[in-house]
């Protein structure tokens, strides 16, 4: 049996991280800290994301001079839509014992 395309834990992490920003742009920096990910995980994911038409991603001028340009990354609508589709079911909630 083929498995779901991006369905992977790390892919559902990332998703869910960029999914909590609402929209906004986030550097990976910021995606690896909200995750876990180290840098060799998380950038092939969000490259992988990308060209699959789940991320737009952006060069950003840096803040300060001297500091190097970073890449931005949000969610695209169909990435939305597959975070939506992959975020975790909410727990049932416990039955009450019913006295008689």
């Amino acid at each position: 049996m083929a498995r779901a395309p991006n369905s992977s834990r790390q892919t559902r992490a990332v998703l869910a991280a960029l999914a909590d920003g609402s929209r906004g742009w986030r550097h990976g920096y910021e995606i690896s800290k909200a995750t876990g990910l180290k840098s060799g995980t998380l950038y092939p994911l969000l490259a992988r994301l990308k060209d699959q038409g789940f991320l737009e991603a952006r060069w950003e001028e840096p803040a300060a001079p001297g500091r190097p340009p970073r890449h931005a990354y949000r969610l695209t609508l169909q990435g939305v839509a597959l975070a939506a589709a992959q975020r975790p079911a909410p727990a049932a909630a416990p039955a009450r014992a019913v006295r008689a």
